[in-house]
């Protein structure tokens, strides 16, 4: 997604023009769109022309309208977006009030207009226009004395950093030279990684070297995180995977990804945060049911008392035609945040998103055991 401009006063009003660029995109501006919003778009609409001696012609003209949201429909098969309403702007070929269907397409502008801009609308425009947000692979593809440290997204590389650094030869009866350059190279790679690589969304780290450059690399980089206590690569030391690569060089990933062995250990390690928490959600329901809730009522309960750890909360619940029970999830989400809880929102899409639907689309797995006293009273 492409964001054009953003209009968005302190009370939280305003527009924000955006261009969706793939299929993934219309997905996002579908959780973006609400009834009751302003949306404006190029559109094409049947115009009739009465001549002086009464013969009627229509002509279809491109015109661009202003409409105020009534009714949304997304195909998720041709990832067409199609939004339904009134009218609200002057137009010389549409009438005040006149109700008209606006098709969202891919590379096609269009700017939406709220009152009040909520933190989960901001995240997702955030979400939707870092491109860094979808790379959940990392890369470094190396040799001595050249580096390239890339994230990975399903359309596109990003090289985040390239190091180059001098490495002295060995020499007759000394290698210390050599050596202390190594040291300093493996060095400005392990901190181009803590920079650049968000573990929190990268699921898998490709550590690409000829020879055995790889090896003395990551046992260096897991030396020196034990010693100067790097606690985000020791959490995250299974996320490495070690392959060979004929050079250090960009175009020597290609290779890399085409290797067989590789992609199977991609599919086992990109397993998705949100299905972990799930899972761990389950578990903590049949081990200890205290610490685990389902339902409005009972995770509002625990938030209020800062018990949220982490908070599982379905995407469909921000689409609610009912704004009060919209603010009501959103509420629900500042306060967990607000309380340093984790927030995983799951699309209705995916299968850990369906699962999450079914019950009620609102879990969470608290900090410490409460009595759930919502169900003690049902029974």
């Amino acid at each position: 997604m492409k964001l054009v401009s953003r209009d968005i006063d302190k009370n939280g009003q305003g527009c924000v023009t955006l261009v969706p660029e793939e299929a993934e995109d219309m997905w996002h501006a579908y959780n973006l769109v609400c009834v009751d919003d302003t949306l404006r778009s190029t559109t094409i609409r049947k115009v009739q022309n009465e001549s002086a001696t009464g013969s009627v012609s229509v002509n279809k003209v491109r015109t661009t309208l202003t409409i105020r949201i009534e009714a949304i429909d997304f195909d998720t098969q041709g990832c067409v977006l199609r939004v339904r309403g009134r009218n609200i702007e002057e137009n010389q070929y549409v009438k005040m009030g006149a109700y008209h269907t606006l098709d969202l397409e891919m590379n096609r502008k269009f700017t939406l207009g709220k009152h009040e801009w909520d933190s989960i609308a901001l995240d997702r425009i955030e979400l939707a226009c870092d491109p860094t947000q979808h790379a959940d692979l990392a890369a470094i593809v190396m040799q001595e004395g050249l580096a390239h440290v890339c994230l990975i997204t399903p359309n596109m590389t990003l090289v985040r950093a390239k190091l180059e650094t001098n490495i002295p030869r060995k020499r007759k009866g000394s290698c210390s030279q050599h050596d202390k350059g190594l040291t300093r190279f493996y060095d400005q790679i392990l901190q181009a990684i803590i920079r650049h690589v968000n573990f929190d969304i990268v699921k898998c780290v490709l550590v690409a070297s000829p020879g055995f450059v790889k090896d003395q690399f990551m046992e260096y980089m897991f030396q020196q995180a034990l010693k100067l206590d790097y606690k985000v690569l020791l959490d995250n030391k299974s996320k490495f995977v070690m392959c060979h690569s004929s050079s250090g060089f960009k175009h020597s990933l290609k290779e890399v990804l085409q290797d067989p062995t590789i992609t199977s250990k991609l599919t086992d390690t990109k397993a998705t945060s949100e299905v972990k928490a799930l899972d761990d959600f389950y578990q903590m329901l049949q081990n200890d049911p205290s610490r685990a809730f389902y339902g409005i009522k009972p995770v509002e309960k625990a938030a209020e008392q800062q018990g949220v750890e982490v908070l599982l909360i379905s995407d469909e619940l921000f689409r609610s035609m009912d704004l009060k029970a919209r603010k009501r999830y959103v509420r629900l989400v500042d306060t967990v945040r607000e309380a340093g809880g984790d927030v995983k929102i799951f699309s209705s899409l995916h299968v850990s998103g369906e699962q999450l639907g079914q019950l009620s689309g609102v879990a969470a797995i608290l900090r410490f055991p409460m009595d759930d006293e919502d169900s003690d009273e049902e029974d």
